[in-house]
C-alpha cells in the first residue's frame, strides 16, 4: 500500500503566463533561488515549457515557465505557443504575469480570456514595479479587478524580490493538499543537457542581433562526463549561409566569443570545468519544416 498523503503538505503544476519581455522567466529563477530559465533581453527568448521545481518545508512548487504568449508568424512560433496554451489546462493554478501600465494591454486581455476559458484558479503579478511609478499600481490593480476574478494580485519585482515572498506563500494557500511528486534534490524534470543547449542558445541571443537568434537553435549532440570535466559537443542550427557567416565571425571571431562566454555559464552552472565544441549547420527552413522541428526537439 502506498502511505497516505501528509495533509500539512501541498503539491501542484502552476503555469507561468503572459505576453513576452515582462519577466516570466526573471521571476522563475527568482522564486526558485537560482537561474535555471535563459534571460535576455529580446522577445520570445523561452520557447520551451521549462518546468522549474521549488521545495519548500510545507510544499513543492513545480512552476512552469511558459513561452510569450504572441501572434505567432511561423511554424516554429505557432508550436510554441500552442504548448504554451495547453499548459493552462494542466495546471492547478495559472500565475499571471503583466508589467505597470495605465490600460490593459491587447495581449493581456486575450490571456485574460484565455484564462477564464480554462476555469483555472489564478494569481496576477505585476512585475517590474522598481521600474514606474508606484501612483500608477493602484488604479491599475482596480482595473484588472475589473477585467477578471483573480484569487489574489501581487506587485513585485523579479529583479531585487521585492513582493515574492508574499507571493510564493499564495502560492502555497492555492495548491491542493498531496506529497511532493519529484524528489527534493530535482531543481527540473528537464536533462541538464536541454540546459546546456539553452545556455549556449542564450549566449547567441545576447551576442547577434536581428534576425540571427530567432532563426537559430542549438542541439547537444553529445554530453560527456568525466567527472572533474564534463564535454560538450553541440550543434548550432540556422537556416541560411549569411547567418552562418554572422554566427562564425571574421576568421572565426564570433563563434569563438560565443564559446567562451558559454562555456564559463556551463561551468557555473554544473560546478565543474568544461570543455565546449560548438559547430554551426545550415539548416533551410528549419523553423517552417515539422519534420525538422521534431528533429530539433520542438515536437
Amino acid at each position: 500500500m502506498e502511505p497516505e498523503p501528509r495533509r500539512d503538505h501541498c503539491f501542484g503544476f502552476v503555469a507561468v503566463t503572459g505576453r513576452s519581455n515582462v519577466g516570466k522567466s526573471t521571476l522563475v529563477n527568482r522564486i526558485i533561488g537560482r537561474k535555471l530559465s535563459i534571460v535576455t533581453s529580446k522577445e520570445q527568448t523561452t520557447r520551451h515549457r521549462i518546468t522549474a521545481l521549488h521545495n519548500l518545508p510545507q510544499a513543492q512548487i513545480a512552476l512552469i515557465d511558459t513561452p510569450g504568449i504572441h501572434d505567432p508568424k511561423n511554424l516554429l512560433n505557432r508550436t510554441i505557443v500552442a504548448a504554451a496554451l495547453k499548459t493552462l489546462q494542466d495546471v492547478d493554478v495559472v500565475l499571471f504575469v503583466t508589467v505597470p501600465g495605465a490600460i490593459i494591454h491587447e495581449d493581456d486581455l486575450r490571456i485574460i480570456d484565455l484564462i477564464r476559458a480554462s476555469k483555472q484558479k489564478s494569481v496576477l503579478v505585476i512585475n517590474k514595479i522598481d521600474t514606474s511609478e508606484k501612483s500608477i499600481l493602484l488604479p491599475m490593480i482596480k482595473v484588472y479587478s475589473m477585467a477578471h476574478q483573480f484569487e489574489e494580485i501581487f506587485p513585485v519585482s523579479a529583479i531585487d524580490g521585492s513582493g515574492i515572498e508574499d507571493l510564493v506563500q499564495a502560492l502555497v494557500r492555492l495548491l491542493p493538499t498531496g506529497p511532493a511528486l519529484f524528489p527534493e534534490d530535482d531543481i527540473s524534470d528537464l536533462p541538464v543537457r536541454f540546459f546546456a543547449a539553452e545556455i549556449i542558445r542564450e549566449q547567441i541571443m545576447k551576442m547577434t542581433g536581428q534576425e540571427v537568434p530567432y532563426k537559430t537553435t542549438v542541439v547537444v549532440e553529445s554530453f560527456t562526463d568525466k567527472g572533474e570535466i564534463v564535454i560538450i559537443h553541440a550543434d548550432i542550427h540556422t537556416e541560411r549561409e549569411s547567418q552562418k557567416k554572422i554566427l562564425v565571425g571574421k576568421k572565426g571571431s564570433m563563434i569563438k566569443q560565443i564559446g567562451i562566454s558559454a562555456r564559463s555559464k556551463l561551468e557555473e552552472f554544473l560546478e565543474r570545468r568544461v570543455r565546449l565544441d560548438l559547430f554551426v549547420k545550415v539548416t533551410p527552413r528549419w523553423t517552417q519544416d515539422s519534420r525538422k522541428l521534431k528533429e530539433l526537439g520542438y515536437l
